[in-house]
């Protein structure tokens, strides 16, 4: 009987014979197992893509860069070629006076250079909404400036998007006007998932309120998988900052560093991600940034779109670098809670008063950091001020908190009228000036007075009679141009 089965087996095993490698290729041990986890996974049945976008400029967003760069080389050491890796960054960070590492960029602590070999795809005021937008859709006839390069996948193609920057109900930020609102960037999505040029798509958002930016507008059947760093109503946090365990190193006077964007970049950087799913490293990320699901600090990791892409392997989308293809997955997050964290909009702060209070006493250095500090804070003060009167001239004093402040069910957009919302967006800066990263957080109480039915009109007067006159200096609408 033996020698029967050994005879078929010679006879099974003789095609591959004369093929040599053909055989080893064939015959997988157990042992093998990595190699055909996710055998579909390779370049064979697609190509994958990357559009990588930090949406903020100035030296105390640090972060937004530095976490744009990191996520750029998961992508080349998990085998990306530069021409699909497509890259926003203003590109003001590595060589700014104040970088006390001149030409490089760091995303933690102790971490190497990231900035090193970042292509210089689209920076300056070349990032911006409608170049976004036409990468996205592979239009190279609707951009204006840059490399050029789009995202021409086809439809086995596998694509990636990570936006890192400030947001607000229903809006991103970009370092140039007008900022992205989410209606626009879901119907983009749709046109691209409308021209067959893609089989998935996964899209990773570090923002305040990010979840609202799908909550109630990214349907499923898209074939995206989105998650964001927080929910809908409630601010992302920045991470390395001064004061912090660990802290940056002491002549950083910026956080580093993002929440949820250094939770699920260091995890890829630590793991195979030809066996880790998405949803793993959801779970995973989602632990890291509520601090282990007490939320002392940090916020609400949410998902949305079509939920069943998370079973992919996250190799699929990013790849994964060989030198971790021998570790293997670990429930629990192997990776260190953080001590504390910084509201993202407060990161700012933290970076003028540290400049501030390390400046030399009686110096110049001194006087202007002390200027930029009440700058800021003087704007905050203006802005907050300006929309509580708003809501009081159009609502009264007992109602304005409670219709400003409302909050739609989960499931619903924001607003019902968009196009209401950037209308009223636009009156309220020609009359108090832009309401810039900080002032997004005010983008509800604007949505909610488009759902009460005010008129544009109603709005021109009462924002006339609550802002005297339009601030100076930086914040100024006119120098800066309109939001919306």
């Amino acid at each position: 009987m033996a020698r029967y089965f050994a005879g078929l087996l010679l006879v099974f095993l003789l095609p591959f014979s004369s093929a040599g490698s053909r055989l080893v290729d064939f015959l997988k041990l157990p042992s093998d197992g990595k190699d055909l986890i996710g055998a579909g996974d390779d370049d064979s049945v697609g190509t994958k893509w990357a559009v990588l976008i930090a949406g903020s400029s100035g030296y105390w967003n640090y972060r937004h860069q530095a976490d744009v760069c990191h996520a750029y080389q998961i992508m080349k050491k998990g085998g990306l070629k530069d021409e699909n890796i497509i890259v926003f960054m203003y590109d003001d960070i590595a060589n700014h006076e104040e970088n006390p590492r001149p030409g490089i960029i760091i995303n933690h602590p102790h971490g190497e250079d990231v900035y090193a070999g970042v292509p210089k795809d689209y920076v300056g005021a070349d990032v911006n909404v409608g170049n976004f937008f036409a990468v996205l859709l592979g239009n190279k006839s609707a951009l204006t400036g840059g490399s050029g390069k789009v995202v021409d996948s086809g439809p086995n193609d596998h694509i990636f998007v990570f936006y890192s920057d400030h947001g607000g109900p229903g809006v991103l930020g970009m370092p140039t006007n007008p900022y992205l609102y989410a209606n626009d960037l879901v119907d983009v999505l749709k046109k691209k998932h409308a021209s067959g040029t893609y089989k998935s798509l996964v899209f990773y958002l570090e923002a305040c309120e990010s979840g609202s930016i799908f909550e109630g507008l990214l349907p499923e059947g898209l074939n995206i998988y989105a998650t964001t760093a927080s929910n809908a109503e409630e601010s992302s946090w920045g991470t390395y900052c001064p004061g912090e365990t660990p802290s940056p190193p002491p002549e950083y006077d910026t956080c580093l560093g993002d929440l949820y964007s250094v939770a699920w970049m260091e995890d890829s950087d630590a793991k195979n991600l030809r066996t880790e799913t998405l949803q793993q490293q959801y779970y995973l990320v989602k632990s890291r940034t509520s601090n282990d699901n007490t939320y002392q600090y940090g916020s609400h990791v949410m998902q949305y779109g079509d939920v069943k892409l998370n079973e992919d392997n996250v190799f699929l989308y990013i790849g994964s670098n060989p030198a971790n293809d021998n570790s293997t997955f670990i429930d629990d997050n192997s990776l260190p809670t953080f001590s504390k964290a910084v509201n993202q909009r407060d990161a700012d702060l933290v970076y003028f008063w540290n400049k501030f209070r390390k400046s030399p006493e009686g110096s110049s250095k001194k006087l202007d950091a002390q200027k930029q500090l009440l700058d800021v804070m003087s704007h905050r003060l203006h802005i907050d001020n300006s929309m509580e009167l708003v809501g009081k001239l159009l609502f009264g004093s007992q109602r304005s908190s409670e219709v400003l402040k409302t909050v739609r069910p989960a499931g619903q957009p924001l607003v019902d009228n968009w196009n209401c919302l950037k209308g009223m967006v636009r009156t309220f800066e020609m009359n108090c000036g832009s309401i810039s990263q900080y002032g997004m957080k005010h983008m509800r109480s604007i949505a909610n007075i488009c759902n009460a039915g005010i008129k544009q009109e109603v709005m021109a007067e009462v924002s006339t009679q609550a802002c005297v006159r339009i601030p100076s200096g930086p914040y100024n609408s006119l120098h800066r141009g309109y939001s919306a």
